[in-house]
C-alpha cells in the first residue's frame, strides 16, 4: 500500500485550443474533467496500473464532493475527510503547439480541527503493508507548513518511508524538518530551494547532495523535456528519451514520482527507466489524464549512470 496525503485537491479542468490568443475570445476544441492534486494525481497513476494505494484528501462543497465521485467512478481508493470551505478548481488551457497554461485557484485553508481530523486519517491509513506515504502537492493559502512536518512524524513513527514532492516554503518547511527517504523537486524548484542557477549537472547534482548532507535519503529531479535525474550520496543516474510533442504536462511529474515507486525492482537504474517512462506517456494524454500500462514504453528511454557532470541540462 502507498498512502498519498494531498492537502489542497482540486477539481482539474482542461480546455484543448488551437491557439490561445489573450484579450480575444478563443473557443475549445474538447473539455476534460479530472481529480486534481499531485498525490491524487499519484494514487491514479498507481490505481491504473493495478499498484495498491490510497489517497487521503480534504473535501468541501460542491467540487469536493465531485471528485469523491470520479474517484469512486474510476475505481480509485480514497479516505475523504469532509471540511467545511469549498474545494478549488484549477483550469488548464492547452495548445495544439503543446504549450500549456495552468491558473490554480489559492484554495482555502484548513481549521485546526481539520488539519486533526486530515492527519487522523492519514495515520489510520498506514497499515503494517504500507509502503511510503507520499505527501504531495501545494498548501492552500494561509495554511502553515506545520502540517506537513506533523505528516512527517506520522510516517516516521510508523516506520515508513516519506516522500515529498512540493515547492517553495513547504518544501523548504520539510527539508529542514528532515526526515524524508526522497523529495522530488523540479530542477526550477531545486534551484530555488537552495538559491543556485543550475544550468549542468554537476549543478544539479551538488544541489541535490546538499540535501542528502542534510538527511535527504535521495533526491529526484524532474527536468521537464529533458528526462529526469536520480542522485544518491555517491551515485546518480540520469533517464530520458527522445523528444515529444506534448498533449499536456499537468500531472507529468507526479507520474513520474508513481512510476518510480511502482517500480519493485531495487535497481536505482531500472526504477527511473520506468518513472521517465511513465512521466513520458502522461505528457501525451489530455488534461491531467493518467497512462495505463499499454501507455507506458520503457524501450524509448535511455539511462546514463553517473552522467557527465559538465553537460548542460539543454544538451540532455
Amino acid at each position: 500500500m502507498i498512502v498519498t496525503l494531498t492537502p489542497n485537491p482540486s477539481l482539474d479542468r482542461a480546455l484543448d485550443l488551437p491557439r490561445l490568443d489573450p484579450g480575444e475570445v478563443n473557443r475549445a476544441t474538447a473539455e476534460h474533467l479530472h481529480p486534481g492534486g499531485k498525490g491524487l494525481n499519484v494514487t491514479r497513476a498507481l490505481a491504473a496500473h493495478r499498484v495498491d494505494s490510497r489517497a487521503v484528501l480534504p473535501v468541501g462543497g460542491p467540487d469536493g464532493m465531485r471528485i469523491v465521485d470520479l474517484l469512486a467512478a474510476q475505481g480509485v481508493a480514497a479516505h475523504p475527510v469532509r471540511v467545511a470551505g469549498d474545494t478549488r478548481s484549477n483550469l488548464t488551457l492547452a495548445e495544439s503547439t503543446g504549450r500549456t497554461t495552468k491558473v490554480n485557484s489559492p484554495g482555502v485553508a484548513l481549521s485546526a480541527a481539520e488539519v486533526d481530523a486530515l492527519l487522523a486519517a492519514v495515520e489510520a491509513e498506514l497499515l503494517p503493508d504500507a509502503r511510503a506515504l507520499v505527501i504531495a502537492g501545494s498548501l492552500p493559502t494561509g495554511q502553515a507548513p506545520e502540517l506537513i512536518a506533523r505528516a512527517i512524524e506520522i510516517g516516521v513513527r510508523a516506520g515508513v518511508p516519506v516522500v515529498l514532492d512540493s515547492s517553495g516554503a513547504p518544501l523548504a518547511a520539510a527539508v529542514a524538518h528532515g526526515g524524508l527517504a526522497l523529495v522530488k523537486p523540479n530542477d526550477e524548484e531545486l534551484a530555488e530551494l537552495v538559491g543556485a542557477e543550475l544550468t549542468t549537472v554537476g549543478d544539479v547534482q551538488r544541489a541535490a547532495r546538499q540535501l542528502i548532507a542534510d538527511g535527504i535519503g535521495a533526491v529526484l529531479v524532474s527536468l521537464g523535456s529533458h528526462g529526469a535525474l536520480l542522485v544518491h550520496a555517491d551515485r546518480s543516474w540520469w533517464a530520458g528519451g527522445p523528444a515529444l510533442v506534448p498533449l499536456s504536462t499537468v500531472g507529468a511529474g507526479d507520474c513520474t514520482l508513481a512510476g518510480f515507486l511502482a517500480a519493485d525492482d531495487p535497481d536505482p537504474a531500472v526504477r527511473l527507466i520506468r518513472s521517465v517512462a511513465w512521466g513520458r506517456a502522461a505528457v501525451l494524454l489530455p488534461g491531467s489524464a493518467v497512462p495505463g500500462p499499454a501507455d507506458i514504453h520503457p524501450a524509448e528511454v535511455a539511462v546514463v549512470v553517473d552522467p557527465d557532470a559538465s553537460t548542460t541540462l539543454k544538451e540532455l
